[in-house]
């Protein structure tokens, strides 16, 4: 099972949630988040002022998936979030050892 974080445009999520429901993805986790990669902010001209913007709103997905399942996942994922400008975001893959489901104490996949 692979853990795949998205940070992308706050303005995609919809996007790249309705892609990723159409493809069978069941569950994900959001965090709304701020930071900044090589874009490093920006300026704003706000009653006169300049002043600059250095940690910008981001929207973090979590989704933990099946080894098989996880191209289609990231592809989806690229594809919806994708405006083609600076800043669209990343995702980061990384290797789940276990899932225990809570209610039922289902481990593995049969978690998910």
């Amino acid at each position: 099972m692979k853990l795949v974080q998205a940070v992308i445009k706050p303005f995609k999520l919809d996007d790249v949630r309705d892609a990723l429901q159409k493809i069978g993805v069941q569950g994900l986790t959001l965090t709304e988040v701020k930071g900044f990669g090589r874009q490093k902010g920006h300026t704003e001209l706000y009653r006169g002022a300049e002043y600059v913007v250095d940690l910008l709103p981001k929207t973090t997905i979590e989704i933990i998936v099946r080894d098989e399942d996880l191209d289609q996942v990231v592809d989806t994922i690229a594809t919806a979030a994708n405006t083609g400008k600076i800043g669209d975001g990343k995702i980061f893959i990384s290797e789940v050892e276990d899932v225990i489901r809570i209610r039922t104490g289902e481990r593995g996949e049969a978690a998910l």
